[in-house]
């Protein structure tokens, strides 16, 4: 199964799953199906980097199938160099004419950074990454949640010849979004 979509089709795609999963009625799929159609190949129609926090689950929030997004996942959803790398692949390799940097609300990591304070050296960098976020954003978490998402995304257009190529060439559109937990939506902030 090869990905014909194109930036806007992808992104209603995936906008329609969430009013789905917004609605606790999520399409049947058969997982059958697409593992077999999938085991020679990917083609997903959207790159996605997500905090990996347990309740942010795209495949679900979206309501897709087996190999239909390319899904980079970390705490506070930061880009440093393998994460661009893997970005890079998604829209360069594997061709997805969508990339998300989608935060969500009541971020730990966020939380975490704005409150500040003493943390092992590794949970350190991560701070860092979201620090400028925060202090730009008087240490509001939710503001600062958004903000981060808008950070990550220049991130990776200041970092990334191959994403600035590709989005020139009108071949990939970016987009920020943030996903709430009370009622499952997604919203578009960037």
């Amino acid at each position: 199964m090869v990905n014909f979509m194109n930036a806007e089709e992808a992104l209603n795609k995936l906008l329609e799953g969430n009013k789905r999963f917004m609605s606790g009625k999520l399409a049947e799929k058969d997982v059958g199906s697409a593992r077999e159609a999938t085991k020679n190949g990917q083609h997903p129609f959207a790159t996605i980097l997500a905090c990996s926090d347990s309740r942010v689950c795209p495949e679900f929030i979206f309501d897709v199938n087996l190999g239909e997004i390319f899904l980079v996942m970390n705490a506070g959803n930061v880009v440093e160099d393998v994460v661009l790398g893997t970005v890079e692949y998604g829209v360069e390799h594997l061709h997805t004419p969508l990339l998300i940097v989608m935060g969500h609300e009541k971020c730990g990591a966020v939380t975490a950074a704005c409150q500040g304070g003493e943390c092992p050296p590794k949970i350190a960098v991560i701070m860092g990454k979201i620090k400028s976020s925060s202090e730009k954003c008087s240490c509001d978490v939710e503001k600062t949640v958004n903000e981060h998402v808008k950070c990550m995304i220049e991130n990776i257009r200041s970092n990334s010849e191959t994403v600035n190529k590709l989005e020139k060439e009108g071949k990939l559109k970016i987009i920020g979004m943030k996903y709430y937990f009370e009622d499952g939506r997604v919203e578009i902030t960037e």
